[in-house]
Protein backbone atom coordinates (compact mmCIF):
# COMPACT_ATOMS: atom_id res chain seq x y z
CA UNK A 1 0.00 0.00 0.00
CA UNK A 2 1.14 2.93 -0.55
CA UNK A 3 1.42 6.13 1.50
CA UNK A 4 -1.33 8.72 0.85
CA UNK A 5 -0.96 12.64 0.83
CA UNK A 6 -2.80 14.69 2.07
CA UNK A 7 -4.41 16.71 -1.19
CA UNK A 8 -3.09 14.40 -3.61
CA UNK A 9 -5.61 12.51 -5.41
CA UNK A 10 -5.06 8.91 -5.99
CA UNK A 11 -6.60 6.16 -7.82
CA UNK A 12 -9.90 4.30 -6.36
CA UNK A 13 -11.00 1.20 -8.21
CA UNK A 14 -13.80 -0.48 -6.79
CA UNK A 15 -16.30 -3.04 -8.65
CA UNK A 16 -19.64 -0.60 -8.89
CA UNK A 17 -22.89 -2.53 -9.39
CA UNK A 18 -20.72 -5.49 -10.96
CA UNK A 19 -18.53 -2.99 -13.04
CA UNK A 20 -15.09 -2.35 -12.67
CA UNK A 21 -15.13 1.30 -12.07
CA UNK A 22 -12.40 3.96 -11.33
CA UNK A 23 -11.60 7.45 -10.70
CA UNK A 24 -9.68 9.69 -8.37
CA UNK A 25 -10.05 10.63 -4.90
CA UNK A 26 -8.00 12.80 -2.32
CA UNK A 27 -7.75 10.88 1.17
CA UNK A 28 -10.25 12.98 2.77
CA UNK A 29 -13.29 11.97 0.33
CA UNK A 30 -16.08 9.92 1.48
CA UNK A 31 -16.99 6.76 -0.35
CA UNK A 32 -20.74 8.39 -0.81
CA UNK A 33 -18.87 12.11 -2.53
CA UNK A 34 -16.68 9.80 -4.51
CA UNK A 35 -19.96 7.70 -5.79
CA UNK A 36 -21.51 10.84 -6.60
CA UNK A 37 -19.42 12.96 -7.65
CA UNK A 38 -16.47 10.66 -9.27
CA UNK A 39 -18.53 7.68 -10.85
CA UNK A 40 -22.16 9.42 -11.04
CA UNK A 41 -23.98 6.96 -9.04
CA UNK A 42 -26.53 9.97 -7.84
CA UNK A 43 -28.99 7.62 -6.57
CA UNK A 44 -26.54 7.47 -3.14
CA UNK A 45 -27.80 10.53 -1.04
CA UNK A 46 -25.77 12.52 1.02
CA UNK A 47 -28.02 14.00 4.42
CA UNK A 48 -26.55 13.89 7.87
CA UNK A 49 -22.76 13.34 6.49
CA UNK A 50 -22.63 11.67 10.19
CA UNK A 51 -24.12 7.96 9.80
CA UNK A 52 -27.19 9.40 11.55
CA UNK A 53 -30.10 9.30 8.93
CA UNK A 54 -29.05 6.32 6.47
CA UNK A 55 -29.47 8.27 3.46
CA UNK A 56 -26.26 7.30 1.94
CA UNK A 57 -26.45 3.55 3.08
CA UNK A 58 -24.68 1.41 0.04
CA UNK A 59 -23.69 -2.21 0.59
CA UNK A 60 -19.88 -2.90 1.04
CA UNK A 61 -18.47 -6.72 0.22
CA UNK A 62 -22.63 -7.33 0.99
CA UNK A 63 -22.83 -5.39 4.31
CA UNK A 64 -25.24 -2.33 4.43
CA UNK A 65 -22.85 0.33 5.16
CA UNK A 66 -23.24 4.14 5.64
CA UNK A 67 -21.07 5.80 2.52
CA UNK A 68 -20.81 9.29 4.68
CA UNK A 69 -18.38 7.29 7.05
CA UNK A 70 -15.85 5.61 4.65
CA UNK A 71 -13.22 6.99 2.57
CA UNK A 72 -13.24 6.07 -1.47
CA UNK A 73 -9.50 4.64 -0.41
CA UNK A 74 -10.86 2.42 2.09
CA UNK A 75 -13.31 0.82 -0.89
CA UNK A 76 -9.92 0.35 -2.84
CA UNK A 77 -10.43 -2.95 -4.39
CA UNK A 78 -14.16 -3.71 -2.89
CA UNK A 79 -17.82 -4.19 -4.34
CA UNK A 80 -19.68 -1.52 -3.84
CA UNK A 81 -23.39 -2.13 -4.18
CA UNK A 82 -25.61 1.00 -4.90
CA UNK A 83 -29.76 1.29 -5.41
CA UNK A 84 -28.65 1.73 -8.95
CA UNK A 85 -27.73 -1.80 -8.73
CA UNK A 86 -30.99 -3.32 -7.92
CA UNK A 87 -32.69 -3.23 -10.60
CA UNK A 88 -31.56 -5.36 -13.79
CA UNK A 89 -32.01 -4.57 -17.25
CA UNK A 90 -34.41 -1.64 -16.34
CA UNK A 91 -36.59 -4.41 -14.11
CA UNK A 92 -37.18 -3.23 -10.69
CA UNK A 93 -36.29 -5.81 -8.05
CA UNK A 94 -38.99 -7.63 -6.18
CA UNK A 95 -38.08 -4.99 -3.71
CA UNK A 96 -38.51 -2.05 -4.96
CA UNK A 97 -41.82 -3.26 -6.94
CA UNK A 98 -43.14 -3.79 -3.28
CA UNK A 99 -41.97 -0.28 -2.48
CA UNK A 100 -43.52 1.09 -5.87
CA UNK A 101 -47.04 -1.26 -5.45
CA UNK A 102 -47.34 0.02 -1.36
CA UNK A 103 -46.88 3.86 -1.87
CA UNK A 104 -43.23 3.40 0.60
CA UNK A 105 -41.93 6.88 -0.59
CA UNK A 106 -42.90 10.45 -1.21
CA UNK A 107 -40.01 12.54 -1.79
CA UNK A 108 -37.90 9.72 -1.97
CA UNK A 109 -34.50 10.91 -0.76
CA UNK A 110 -34.05 8.36 2.20
CA UNK A 111 -35.80 5.55 0.00
CA UNK A 112 -32.14 4.51 -1.65
CA UNK A 113 -30.60 3.73 1.44
CA UNK A 114 -33.59 2.33 2.83
CA UNK A 115 -33.43 -0.42 0.04
CA UNK A 116 -30.17 -1.26 0.15
CA UNK A 117 -30.56 -2.11 4.03
CA UNK A 118 -33.32 -3.85 3.35
CA UNK A 119 -31.68 -5.67 0.61
CA UNK A 120 -29.59 -6.95 3.24
CA UNK A 121 -31.49 -7.48 5.50
CA UNK A 122 -33.98 -9.66 4.08
CA UNK A 123 -31.03 -11.36 2.22
CA UNK A 124 -30.54 -12.62 5.69
CA UNK A 125 -34.06 -12.68 7.08
CA UNK A 126 -36.57 -14.11 4.44
CA UNK A 127 -39.29 -14.03 7.09
CA UNK A 128 -38.86 -11.51 9.42
CA UNK A 129 -41.72 -9.85 11.81
CA UNK A 130 -42.85 -6.44 11.92
CA UNK A 131 -40.07 -5.67 15.11
CA UNK A 132 -37.33 -7.30 12.99
CA UNK A 133 -38.30 -4.68 10.05
CA UNK A 134 -38.86 -2.32 12.14
CA UNK A 135 -35.24 -2.20 14.14
CA UNK A 136 -34.12 -3.04 10.73
CA UNK A 137 -35.12 0.49 9.56
CA UNK A 138 -34.37 2.20 13.37
CA UNK A 139 -30.88 3.22 11.70
CA UNK A 140 -33.35 5.50 8.87
CA UNK A 141 -34.88 8.84 9.23
CA UNK A 142 -37.30 9.78 6.79
CA UNK A 143 -39.65 12.41 7.24
CA UNK A 144 -41.92 12.00 5.22
CA UNK A 145 -43.64 8.67 5.49
CA UNK A 146 -44.26 7.14 8.84
CA UNK A 147 -42.74 4.31 7.86
CA UNK A 148 -46.13 2.10 7.46
CA UNK A 149 -45.61 1.48 4.43
CA UNK A 150 -41.95 1.10 4.42
CA UNK A 151 -42.54 -2.01 6.95
CA UNK A 152 -45.97 -2.59 4.90
CA UNK A 153 -43.16 -3.14 1.48
CA UNK A 154 -40.69 -4.84 3.29
CA UNK A 155 -43.42 -7.56 4.66
CA UNK A 156 -45.14 -7.82 1.14
CA UNK A 157 -41.41 -8.30 -0.37
CA UNK A 158 -41.14 -10.60 2.07
CA UNK A 159 -44.37 -12.21 1.28
CA UNK A 160 -45.63 -12.02 4.57
CA UNK A 161 -49.44 -11.82 5.13
CA UNK A 162 -50.78 -8.33 6.46
CA UNK A 163 -51.02 -7.91 10.11
CA UNK A 164 -54.03 -9.33 11.28
CA UNK A 165 -54.36 -11.78 8.51
CA UNK A 166 -53.96 -15.41 8.37
CA UNK A 167 -51.85 -17.76 6.45
CA UNK A 168 -53.84 -20.74 4.22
Amino acid sequence: MSLLTRGQRHRVTIILNGESRSGWAEPRTHLADFLRHELGALGTHVGCEHGICGACTVRLDGKAVRSCLILAVQADGHRIDTVEGLAEDSVLSPLQESFHRNHALQCGFCTPGILMTLSEFLEHNPKPDEAEIRHALSGHLCRCTGYTNIVRAARDAAQLPEKGTSES
